[in-house]
């Protein structure tokens, strides 16, 4: 069974940084591409970043890019999102999926709120 853990979230104030952890278990980790994805307040699941099991290439969506960095460590079986320069937009909830996009298995998902 795919279980995928989220942590590291919190209240943070505009232009500060969090870095979000995954712990994954239940699946070949290092096989697999890896996403985060958020979901604001009443919005829809929005895929924010992406990063493939062969030569670890990723992916941003535009409204992060340059701002986040997501990492992986097979050995661990952890993905993780380092978010700097954050911006109330990017309050949500984030969650790690298996696979690239929204609609693979995902955690519980954590809160980041970024507000003064």
């Amino acid at each position: 069974e795919v279980q995928l853990v989220e942590s590291g979230g919190g209240l943070v104030q505009p232009g500060g940084s969090l870095r979000l952890s995954c712990a994954a278990s239940g699946f070949t980790f290092s096989y697999y591409a890896m996403s985060w994805v958020r979901q604001a307040p009443g919005k829809g699941l929005e895929w924010v970043s992406g990063t493939y099991s062969g030569d670890a290439s990723t992916g941003y969506a535009d409204s992060v890019k340059g701002r986040f960095t997501i990492t992986r460590d097979n050995a661990k079986k952890m993905l993780y999102l380092q978010m700097n320069s954050l911006k109330p937009e990017d309050t949500a909830v984030y969650y790690c999926v298996q696979g690239i996009g929204t609609v693979g298995p995902r955690g519980q998902g954590t809160q980041v709120t970024v507000s003064s």
